[in-house]
């Protein structure tokens, strides 16, 4: 492990990269990655008491504003035809409830508080998440090219009477240009004796990792995205590496990947998983040059 003033991406290999994901993006040269393959951390779910973590702001706006603002920088490092595959699932509006019973889908979410239920919305509402994202992406110049429905048929049950149990969240396609690279071939589906076009909707079981006290994303749902979205060599990036699971895939698929990962246990845990040598993790020291909109 090597600490670094500033991050030179034109290294070959992969690694992980620790630090602020904002800053380290803002020190990448331009059109860079090839594709990126992502789920930022879900609003008012964690509080790891770490400065400069998303999913903390006191608001939802501020909340799509700060991942506005990374997606930005994003942007700029992916290649014209590059794409970025973007996981986030949904929640409800706490109404006047404001402590949280214990989350059998995650029992080691920290925060125990919920947020304020956000201004135009009411109690029981679906905050929509998802969409407001997609569409300030959207505003802010990508492409929003697909929403791809990730159906899990091992969800969690819920103790819910007045609405379905919730067994999906959402992938969506954005893309930097009108023209880019989509190996639809390397992604067909089979149908009988045959293939046909990937269809929007997968179905792909969670599948939890030991090491791991959090959710992480399960190869199989990223691995349509990776081959999809770059050939073999390419580099594949991932702002929010968590455990590694986009690193993992990589590895299999022959893809150089690169992993931003603010929390150090998860940093651990990821080149533990990886077998990553010390030497190919970053420790990016540059100061932040501006700061999230939360903290103004």
């Amino acid at each position: 492990m090597k600490t670094i003033p500033l991050f030179d991406p034109s290294q070959e290999g992969s690694c992980i990269v620790h630090g602020n994901t904002l800053s380290v993006l803002q020190s990448f040269p331009n059109e860079h990655v090839q594709c990126v393959v992502t789920s930022p951390p879900y609003w008012g779910l964690r509080d790891y008491d770490i400065v400069g973590q998303i999913g903390l702001e006191e608001t939802l706006d501020e909340y799509i504003q700060n991942l506005t603002l990374v997606f930005s920088q994003v942007r700029r490092v992916l290649k014209p035809d590059g794409t970025l595959w973007l996981n986030i699932g949904d929640g409800f509006t706490s109404g006047n409830r404001r402590w949280r019973a214990p989350d059998k889908k995650n029992p080691a979410r920290a925060m125990n508080v919920r947020p304020d239920t956000p201004d135009g919305l009411k109690p029981k509402d679906l905050l929509g998440i998802p969409w407001k994202l997609a569409f300030a992406l959207q505003d802010d110049g990508w492409y929003l090219r697909s929403d791809i429905i990730w159906h899990k048929p091992n969800g969690m049950p819920e103790s819910v009477k007045d609405r379905p149990t919730r067994v999906h969240e959402y992938i969506f396609l954005l893309t930097k240009s009108e023209k880019y690279y989509y190996d639809y071939e390397s992604v067909r589906e089979p149908v009988g004796n045959r293939t046909r076009n990937r269809r929007s909707v997968w179905s792909v079981n969670t599948q939890p990792f030991a090491d791991a006290h959090f959710a992480t994303f399960p190869p199989n749902l990223i691995k349509p995205c990776i081959l999809a979205g770059s050939r073999e060599q390419d580099l594949v990036l991932d702002p929010f590496f968590g455990s590694g699971t986009v690193g993992l895939v990589c590895q299999q698929h022959s893809r150089k990947f690169l992993g931003i990962e603010l929390n150090p246990e998860y940093v651990q845990i990821a080149a533990n998983r990886l077998r990553i040598d010390p030497s190919h993790i970053e420790i990016f020291e540059k100061e932040v040059p501006y700061e999230y909109a939360a903290d103004d």
